[in-house]
């Protein structure tokens, strides 16, 4: 494998050379400058921590940096990939900037309204206006899934659009129907990007769905650190081959100036290499975790009390696939609060899963990872749904707030003056803030709209719960929130 890994490589040799280091990083790979560092990370982790700007690694037109980027388009099919450090909240942020100098200053981006945070950060930050499509919505278990071909041609039926932006898959592990929305954006004359964040190992065994660059996508937002296996932070955007892409290339260049740190880490672009290579290689990795999966999700089934959600995917229009390393557990079904199960499982078996709702829990299961099942059911079978872990309300999650209504853009509530109000009076004001429920990290509120008071409840309702937390929120249980000082209000709902 190290034949493959160029820029790693290259890092590597660079560290084990006797140098005489007086430049940054500050350490200087000196364990007499930084003992604490080497006693927590060890001394070869602050000798492969090096500068940019390095002949031999990352200088000049041809150089072992760019061969690991050229590694990783050709890996998954893309005319040109760029390494992130800033996480796959960089790519979003890039991909709304570069779309909003796409063919006009202005214009409407066609956006899946669950759509991560970041994305609308981009929005904001690059003055579009969005029009959203929005996902079919799971009700039982509080879920947003994606939106249908369908879906996408009614919102592109204006024919004013300039761009269109789904998510597949979910961060359940659903999957959209991306060939299908890509003939309908490219018949309208649009690029679609596609957030696939949670992604980054699809395509690289039969057994997975297929990534979104093979099957029409123009620009795809991979956060390979999720399920590529690269350090937490790293990511990667992909521009696929397509007639927008001349014209989106150096957009996103420019943006990727704008956005990515100058002294970018080479312990992070490092492990985006090693990803690459470890996914290339992982054939019989990959199949023996989905191998496990399968045997995690059978032990659960086998218990009786606790369904498998995606089980249950087959009822949405929207699904045409699943993502098999996922395993999402229906506790709710068992008298079990969702949010208090994921607490509970690290506090006292200490195992942690990915996400939770107010009655499910998500396991991951990474490329070349083999959880215990055993473990796992006996200590999902060892909670009684007592106390806090016992669900909420009438047996049934808190229901998902549908977005008040859309009086300001984005941008222009975002940088207006405001004020702040206790949450109970900001019902029928205008949102100056995002506000998303974390996890996932979908803003149930933006800039621009109307706050609800289904929105408000639902939100302190989720900062209230054991691991819970609301971007953007001005105080941490959302007992106060920003609005806009003299907004056009209209259609508020109460």
């Amino acid at each position: 494998m190290t034949s493959i890994t160029p820029y790693a490589n290259a890092v590597r040799r660079f560290a084990a050379r006797d140098l005489q280091r007086l430049n940054v990083p500050g350490h200087s790979a000196d364990p007499a400058a930084a003992p604490l560092l080497v006693d927590f990370f060890g001394a070869e982790v602050l000798r492969c921590d090096i500068s940019p700007l390095l002949d031999g690694i990352d200088k000049g037109e041809s150089n072992p940096l760019e061969e690991a980027r050229v590694a990783a388009a050709r890996a998954w099919g893309a005319r040109r990939t760029w390494f992130l450090t800033n996480g796959a909240s960089e790519a979003n942020r890039m991909a709304a900037l570069a779309l909003s100098a796409f063919r006009s200053p202005d214009g409407i981006v066609v956006a899946q309204r669950s759509a991560h945070s970041s994305f609308f950060d981009g929005i904001i930050l690059g003055g579009l206006d969005p029009r959203f499509v929005q996902p079919n919505i799971d009700e039982k278990h509080g879920i947003n899934h994606g939106v249908t071909p369908a879906a996408m041609r009614e919102a592109l039926a204006a024919g004013d659009a300039k761009a269109a932006y789904v998510i597949s898959p979910s961060y359940f592990g659903a999957v959209a129907d991306v060939e299908g929305i890509a003939e309908v954006c490219h018949e309208a004359g649009v690029p679609l990007v596609v957030d696939a964040a949670w992604a980054a190992h699809f395509g690289f065994h039969p057994d997975l769905p297929a990534n979104p660059l093979a099957l029409g996508a123009d620009l795809v937002v991979s956060s390979t650190h999720k399920m590529g296996g690269s350090l937490t932070q790293s990511a990667m955007l992909h521009l696929g081959e397509g007639e927008f892409a001349e014209e989106l290339e150096p957009l996103i260049d420019r943006a990727f100036m704008f956005t990515q740190s100058t002294s970018a880490s080479s312990l992070l672009l490092a492990s985006l290499d090693l990803a690459r290579a470890s996914l290339e290689d992982g054939y019989e990795r990959i199949a023996t975790s989905l191998a496990a999966a399968e045997e995690l999700r059978a032990a659960v089934r086998a218990t009786g009390c606790f369904p498998i959600v995606s089980d249950g995917f087959d009822e949405f229009d929207d699904i045409v696939a699943h993502d098999p390393l996922r395993v999402s557990i229906d506790v709710g079904a068992a008298g079990l609060h969702g949010h208090s199960v994921r607490e509970e499982l690290l506090r006292r078996e200490g195992i942690i899963t990915e996400i939770s709702t107010g009655s499910c829990i998500v396991a991951f299961v990474g490329p070349g990872t083999t959880p215990d099942p055993a473990r796992f059911v006996a200590a999902l079978k060892g909670l009684e749904p007592v106390g806090e872990l016992a669900a909420r309300g009438e047996g049934g999650p808190v229901a998902l707030p549908k977005p008040g209504a859309a009086v300001m853009r984005p941008r222009d509530a975002a940088f207006a003056h405001t004020e702040i109000v206790p949450a109970l009076d900001a019902v029928g004001r205008v949102s100056a803030d995002s506000l998303a429920a974390y996890p996932p990290g979908i803003p149930n509120v933006l800039p621009g709209e109307v706050l609800t008071a289904e929105a408000i409840t639902f939100l302190r309702s989720i900062a209230a719960t054991p691991g819970g937390y609301v971007r953007g929120a001005v105080d941490g249980l959302v007992d106060s929130v920003r609005v806009v000082v003299g907004a056009p209000v209209a259609g508020a709902q109460h």
